[in-house]
């Protein structure tokens, strides 16, 4: 006779698990997406730099007042008051930059603008 003892997992158990699984997948994401941005020779140039909020106030209002409002509060895009507390600066940089959002065009400020832009959106 084979005496094999079968264990099953309670649906409690199974649960955590796949909680953890889930949590261990993300962890491993950002983890991933921080060191493609770290290795970004451009988004280092970028935080590397101080900016100046009232150039950066020049350039928003140049190239990002048409959707995004004269006071950032919000027309064809998103206000974006309070932005800089719901986003890293290297998410800032990225949105900017790569259009992954239409209708938001892509946009490649140099390093300076972008570093200038990040602290007008701080101010805000």
């Amino acid at each position: 006779m084979n005496d094999q003892t079968v264990k099953t997992e309670s649906p409690g158990q199974r649960i955590v698990l796949i909680a953890l699984v889930v949590m261990l997948a993300i962890t491993l994401a950002v983890f991933g997406i921080r060191q493609l941005y770290k290795s970004d020779p451009y988004i280092k140039e970028v935080l590397s730099r101080s900016g100046d909020a009232v150039q950066g106030h020049a350039i928003f209002q140049m190239n990002c007042a048409g959707c995004h409002g004269l006071m950032a509060d919000g027309k064809v895009g998103p206000s974006l008051k309070g932005v800089s507390t719901r986003k890293s600066r290297t998410r800032l940089i990225d949105q900017v930059i790569s259009g992954k959002t239409p209708p938001m065009p892509q946009f490649q400020p140099s390093p300076q603008e972008m570093a200038d832009v990040l602290s007008y959106l701080k101010s805000l």
